[in-house]
């Protein structure tokens, strides 16, 4: 390996992996947090007085240490503390991406790209996500996924190449639209 090929490696791992000292931030849109606000507040209002009654009902059968309804209960009650505390962080961590209502020109969360695969000539279309938003079988891809990187702040015509799980990848980009 030349030395121009370990430069060129090493500045591709900067890229690619997070350094673990910075602090987690999640992507979301406008919409994705009024989701996760609606469930936050659900579970801890509708599923918090469910459980409880659950609960309550189920120490109405008598002795807890074989009361399998009980546990059962109990057991619910953890997973939804448990969903109530991810929500929380994940809000807490959470930096929302306003779709841009001016046409810039440049890829940004919320547009849609279309792109060129330069080595197979196939076309494709991405629409541009925050973390929790992304479904790559449906063309939706992270804004912290290896592509969605590569694409931000680009504009048409112009080429990134991008190290993806299944090897290296050059796209063009074709055209850039507000969805």
């Amino acid at each position: 390996m030349t030395h121009d090929e370990e430069e060129r490696f090493d500045e591709e791992i900067e890229i690619t992996n997070a350094r673990e000292d910075e602090e987690e931030k999640l992507y979301i849109s406008p919409l994705q947090k009024k989701k996760m606000q609606e469930e936050l507040d659900r579970l801890k209002t509708k599923e918090r007085l469910r459980i409880a009654e659950r609960i309550k009902e189920a120490k109405s059968f008598g002795d807890l240490s074989e009361n399998a309804e009980y546990e059962e209960a109990k057991k619910e009650q953890a997973f939804i503390e448990g969903t109530i505390m991810d929500l929380e962080r994940q809000l807490e961590h959470s930096v929302v991406i306003e779709h841009s209502d001016a046409g810039t020109g440049e890829v940004h969360m919320g547009c849609r790209v279309q792109v060129l695969d330069i080595d197979t000539e196939k076309q494709r279309w991405f629409t541009i996500v925050g973390n929790l938003e992304a479904n790559p079988a449906e063309g939706h891809i992270s804004i912290d996924s290896p592509v969605g990187k590569a694409l931000m702040g680009k504009h048409e015509k112009e080429t990134v190449a991008v190290r993806i799980p299944k090897g290296r990848v050059s796209y063009r980009i074709l055209s850039i639209e507000k969805v």
